[in-house]
């Protein structure tokens, strides 16, 4: 647009006047145009600027710079009168290939500002990393193979086959005890694969009724039964296409589903309840399971055909009394997750309590030994954990450690006083780190007499 009438030169030189500066120099690197805030800035007049060599009255200018290389400068930190910095953009003016000049233009008079807008920047970025991390837990797998504790040799052995098999499209059937962390190797199963980007979904077999299963993993149709959401529902199948979809507790799917999920297996599709329109499916499964699934498939409970579909490979994850060597760095990271999750200060824990953990049986694995560090731990508040911290399940600890003969209904008070002392005489043990003098000097007794009754109760710690 060209500038001819009065009022629109006006409106121009108004706008130009109103940017926090503005300097324009010619192809000779004169200046030709300098507005009045860029002029106090400089501490000069306009009419003194104008004309003269920009390097005259900018001696730290990079503007004929540009103007030979014809490549603009943005956000280029600029100090007026060596002391005072502004943001500066300098960029090349030309028309038809022709260099007209350089103007320049600076977008903050306090750094201040720049600093307020980079706080900004950094808040939204952290604001996005946020997101994406909520994201991630939503959709995602939470567990890192670098996140399960243990290097036991079983737990190597364990480690080594779920990385050569997780980049595969292979259905995997993880099975242990309860407790013993299934679920975070199916995570790292994810993580590890090509699908780590796509969902990873996860529904426990065991603790949805079997009336509503099938409507769970393969979803439904509107009007497909009474109380049916409006346009239906997608089912955990269709939300893992891509993906991985976990099946926990596969050992307890419901006969009716078990042939149904063997054709999603072979054909690779499904059909959603009241539906007729088959929906193509790309995902990989992993199952978990607590039972000992030949068992199930001779006694007819389990489809022997399902289960030789789902256990192409098996991940068996050993229980932690066969892996007693990690119970010391499962409880350093229990306690630094306590620590980190309650506010606490746990500093470790007495040699005595480690002792004692390496001959218990832990029916209920990696799972039971963190509610004990974490029960002990808010216990405890700070410092070690003792034995003392434990006093609320030394009798169960004890019944596996010793052979203990527990207190029945109607026991004499002779027996009931037998295991009382024979449970003061292993904690005073296990408090001594096993030094049987330290032991008899806390319990006030001789050391002979302590020796005799470790012998009478078949103490061995």
């Amino acid at each position: 647009m060209r500038f001819s009438d009065e009022k629109y030169t006006a409106i121009l030189e108004s706008a130009l006047e109103t940017i926090d500066g503005l300097i324009i120099t010619d192809n000779e690197d004169k200046i030709v145009f300098l507005n009045q805030k860029y002029a106090e800035m400089m501490h000069i007049t306009v009419e003194e600027a104008v004309g003269r060599s920009v390097r005259q009255i900018i001696p730290q200018t990079r503007m004929d710079i540009v103007a030979k290389t014809g490549q603009a400068e943005i956000g280029s930190i600029h100090l007026i009168d060596s002391s005072t910095p502004v943001v500066c953009n300098r960029i090349p003016i030309q028309k038809d290939g022709q260099k007209l000049g350089v103007l320049a233009l600076t977008t903050f008079r306090k750094m201040d500002e720049v600093n307020g807008l980079l706080g900004e920047i950094e808040r939204l970025n952290f604001e996005i990393k946020q997101y994406k991390s909520e994201l991630g837990n939503l959709r995602g797998a939470k567990y890192s193979l670098e996140q399960i504790i243990g290097n036991s040799p079983l737990m190597q052995q364990t480690k080594k086959l779920l990385q050569k098999v997780a980049p595969s499209t292979l259905t995997i059937l993880i099975s242990g005890e309860t407790g013993t962390g299934k679920e975070l190797f199916s995570h790292a199963i994810h993580q590890l694969s090509p699908r780590r980007h796509k969902p990873f979904v996860r529904i426990n077999c065991a603790a949805i009724p079997s009336e509503l299963l099938e409507s769970e993993l393969f979803g439904y149709e509107e009007g497909a039964f009474t109380g049916a959401k409006k346009g239906g529902k997608l089912g955990k199948f269709e939300l893992a296409n891509g993906g991985t979809l976990l099946l926990d507790e596969i050992n307890e799917l419901p006969l009716y589903l078990q042939s149904k999920l063997l054709r999603v297996i072979q054909e690779k599709e499904i059909e959603r309840v009241g539906g007729v329109k088959t929906i193509e499916l790309d995902v990989r499964l992993v199952c978990t399971t607590n039972k000992n699934m030949l068992d199930l498939v001779r006694k007819g409970e389990f489809r022997q055909d399902l289960y030789y579909r789902v256990n192409v490979v098996e991940l068996n994850i050993p229980p932690l009394r066969e892996r007693t060597e990690e119970i010391e760095p499962l409880i350093d990271y229990f306690i630094a997750k306590i620590n980190r999750n309650h506010g606490l200060y746990i500093t470790g824990k007495h040699n005595g309590v480690l002792q004692l953990f390496r001959k218990y049986s832990w029916p209920g694995n990696v799972r039971e030994l963190e509610h004990v560090i974490e029960r002990a731990a808010v216990i405890a508040v700070s410092g070690e954990i003792n034995i003392e911290h434990l006093d609320y399940m030394l009798p169960r600890i004890l019944a596996t450690v010793t052979d203990d003969v527990t207190v029945a209904t109607g026991s004499s008070l002779e027996e009931a006083k037998d295991i009382a002392e024979k449970q003061a005489i292993i904690k005073a043990l296990l408090r001594a780190n096993g030094n049987k003098t330290l032991a008899a000097e806390e319990l006030n007794i001789h050391r002979t007499v302590l020796y005799t009754k470790i012998k009478k109760y078949k103490i061995v710690l």
